[in-house]
């Protein structure tokens, strides 16, 4: 037992060191409040890790009804024990005095307490006026990747379904959609190939705008152990920054920001020139290699070095890594999937394990990770710009099959166009066209690019904007009505990591005040709104947590995040990932390792879009191109970022995370260990620029973009020169020695990948002062 008292000094803990094809050995990490110890303890919750997409097994600790702690789960495949340092000290975030405990509404401009038949008749009024006003069109939903699958499934049924809207998305679009925007491109369908034991076998690990150290401690904790142990893998780390990551990497490459896609490039070109393809895969399993052949081939090393400003040796030296190894893995995060030709370069990746044939054995595969812990269900209910189950929005055959299952007329589930991307629909309400937003679980007041228009739009009269949340965020403050939700550890529910592995999270202790869960929220609205099904029946037709689970299993059934196979009484027993069916019982430790792939016409999730401009293909288009559901090998080519540093913004600023904060600190903000380790924004200078801006450690700087300006204490560190970085977890103003701002979206752009339509976080040009 580790009680990790030193987490936030050492983050990944102590080593336990192993050799490929061992087993990752057991260490339990936990922390409990002051003065309690183990047998203290009234009972053990199991759930899963909640501030991060790792999905680490734990146990909630409960006496006299509070949580006082967490400690890791042994037998849970995913974390044999150990804890992210955000786990083990976010859970004082359920018991935080200023939890919201009652519905809010405002009343001569300030919020005030009101009761829930209050709150939801404003709320049911509102909806129907603007449905008899304008239509489903009206009303928007914009969710969280921290929610449990039941509840996504529930809003997606009730947006799409019961409303008709298009208009649903989550913040999952900020840090995901490039994830599965990608998986589509190349496998026809969303699912991550390989699984976390990959690293147990790999002889190359490739991370790929990936900061593991800090956004999934316990995986990179898996990776140190594995460098400690007999025959390590090699690491190769693409990131601008000297990351933990980029310590530890036999190569590290550090590309100018919006340059990802010409690197690449260069990399497929030294794969193909040298033909480390493996020629019998490609031949059986994919399409497109002629054309990706064509492509690269004048991306040579020497022509991405000038784009990326990275020696061609080191280039030719990362390609080698790739081309020689034999069992590769790839993992790409926020370094791709929030910059420029996200979803290109991201399709890159694939590329590579596709041309090496590292697809469904021990050690190889990719994995587009996740940024939040429940991201994948996000996606797979369709509650994120998705149609539930995976289904192709453009295939009619796919929303009749949705609509059987729902006993809803086909025609009322919008699928004129793919679903609306989050920026589309803040766009809407700008103008006025989208007159309703819901907001749940998330805090897009700070957390989305360009904060000045993003809380112009917010703000705005015509608009009704409903926050349903546990605390009074930054985007709470500026709602009409206010629903206090209940966290994890108060409901009952699953959710999915990023290897597809499923967890059920118990409820440990019951919500403060009147607090509901997400779920009771949304159906009590269903109720209130009175929707039904063709037969009059309510709908949707479940009430609780485990019959919402069980109808989204029947949802899931023949599709490829099949659940049908798992139950609640089974995930009391530990993560399980799918497809996890009556065949196969134990779920899918990795898919395609029969060389078929989710790709067939009549079955992929998309048919695709052109990897530059976003253009969609025609389903007659794919079908030509791809008869038979192989995987997809699709180039691009590169083209220079529209906002690129000049004399007046010489910088290219980058915006990211820290290990001790999630997102916009709504709870690790709240566990005073995590709040001291990283209290305030910083901004990250190399040692050359903090020399030329006459700038020392812990200095005062201004940061300025065409936007905004924000001011942040200086840290010099190994970022490459001419990069500057800023974590963007920090609300939008501080008034300690006067008002100034220290969000980092103040600052970002509004532009968005073609394919993905994910933000691009990591564009924007700035500049650099001394505040004095």
């Amino acid at each position: 037992m580790s009680t990790r008292n030193d987490a936030i000094t050492d983050p990944w803990g102590p080593r336990t060191p192993y050799g490929p094809g061992q087993p990752w050995p057991v260490r339990v990490d936990s922390h409990l409040a002051d003065g309690v110890t183990e047998d203290d303890v009234d009972r053990w919750v199991p759930t899963a890790a909640v501030l991060h997409s790792n999905g680490d097994g734990l146990e909630l600790a409960v006496k006299d009804g509070r949580i006082v702690g967490v400690r890791g789960w042994a037998g849970d495949r995913v974390n044999h024990g150990r804890v992210d340092v955000k786990d083990l000290y976010g859970w004082q975030a359920n018991a935080s005095p200023d939890r919201l405990t009652t519905p809010l509404v405002r009343r001569d401009g300030e919020l005030t307490e009101a009761s829930w038949d209050e709150a939801m008749s404003l709320v049911v009024s509102r909806s129907r006026e603007l449905l008899d006003e304008q239509g489903p069109g009206a009303i928007g939903f914009y969710t969280s990747g921290q929610l449990f699958c039941e509840e996504y499934y529930t809003l997606a049924a009730i947006a799409h379904g019961a409303i008709g809207t298009n208009h649903v998305d989550g913040n999952t679009r900020l840090c995901t959609a490039t994830a599965a925007a990608s998986l589509k491109a190349s496998f026809g369908c969303d699912g991550q190939p390989a699984s976390y034991t990959d690293v147990d076998h790999a002889d190359v690990i490739a991370l790929f705008g990936h900061n593991a150290a800090e956004t999934q401690s316990v995986l990179w904790a898996r990776m140190l152990d594995r460098l400690a142990g007999p025959n390590p893998p090699a690491l190769l780390c693409v990131d601008p920054r000297e990351t933990p990551v980029a310590r530890a990497a036999t190569i590290h490459l550090a590309p100018m920001p919006g340059t990802n896609l010409a690197l690449m490039n260069a990399l497929l070109h030294e794969i193909v020139a040298h033909d480390w393809v493996d020629h019998d895969f490609v031949d059986r399993c994919t399409v497109g290699y002629g054309k990706l052949a064509g492509l690269v081939e004048d991306c040579t090393p020497e022509w991405a070095a000038e784009i990326c400003h990275v020696p061609a040796a080191r280039i030719r030296d990362a390609a080698a890594l790739l081309g020689r190894s034999e069992r590769l893995l790839c993992t790409v995060l926020q370094g791709f999937y929030q910059s420029h030709q996200a979803s290109a370069a991201s399709v890159a990746v694939n590329n590579v394990v596709l041309l090496r044939g590292m697809l469904g054995k021990p050690g190889c595969g990719v994995l587009q990770m996740n940024g939040q812990p429940t991201a994948e269900n996000t996606r797979e209910c369709g509650a994120d710009g998705d149609l539930t189950g995976f289904r192709n929005w453009a295939n009619d055959a796919h929303v009749a099959e949705l609509a059987k299952l729902w006993n809803l007329d086909q025609i009322q589930i919008p699928h004129y166009s793919p679903p609306t991307h989050a920026m589309q629909m803040f766009r809407y309400a700008e103008n006025g066209t989208m007159r309703m937003l819901w907001v749940s679980a998330t805090n897009p007041a700070v957390s989305l690019p360009d904060l000045r228009r993003i809380r112009s739009i917010l703000s705005q009269d015509r608009l009704f904007l409903v926050v349903q949340d546990a605390f009074r965020t930054e985007t709470a403050e500026l709602a009409d009505v206010v629903l206090p939700a209940a966290m994890w550890g108060e409901k009952t529910g699953v959710f999915t990591n990023a290897d597809r592995t499923v967890h059920l999270s118990g409820k440990a202790v019951d919500p403060p005040g009147q607090s509901r869960s997400d779920l009771d929220i949304f159906l009590d609205y269903a109720r209130r709104m009175d929707f039904r099904d063709r037969d009059g029946a309510p709908f949707p037709s479940w009430n609780d947590p485990e019959s919402a689970f069980e109808a989204w299993k029947e949802a899931s059934a023949g599709r490829p995040c099949d659940y049908t196979g798992l139950t609640y009484d089974k995930l009391r027993g530990g993560g399980i990932q799918w497809p996890c069916t009556p065949e196969r019982p134990e779920g899918t430790e990795r898919l395609y390792a029969d060389g078929k792939f989710f790709a067939h016409p009549d079955y992929c999730e998309v048919y695709g879009r052109d990897l530059v401009t976003g253009a969609p293909m025609e389903p007659t288009e794919y079908r030509a191109m791809n008869p038979d559901g192989k995987a997809m090998l699709k180039p691009a080519e590169y083209v220079p970022p529209h906002e690129p540093p000049s004399p007046e913004f010489p910088f290219a600023l980058i915006t990211g995370r820290t290990v001790y904060q999630f997102h916009t600190r709504t709870k690790t903000g709240r566990a005073p260990e995590l709040n001291d380790a990283a209290p305030e924004v910083w901004v990250e200078v190399s040692e050359q620029d903090a020399k030329a801006h006459d700038l020392s450690e812990g200095d005062f700087a201004e940061i300025t973009t065409p936007r905004g300006a924000v001011r942040a204490r200086v840290r010099i560190r190994g970022i490459r020169e001419g990069v500057l970085f800023l974590p963007f977890h920090y609300g939008y103003w501080d008034t300690d020695g006067g008002e100034h701002h220290r969000a980092a979206n103040e600052l970002t752009i509004t532009e968005w990948d073609p394919v993905s339509k994910q933000p691009l976080f990591k564009t924007a040009a700035a500049a650099l002062g001394r505040v004095r």
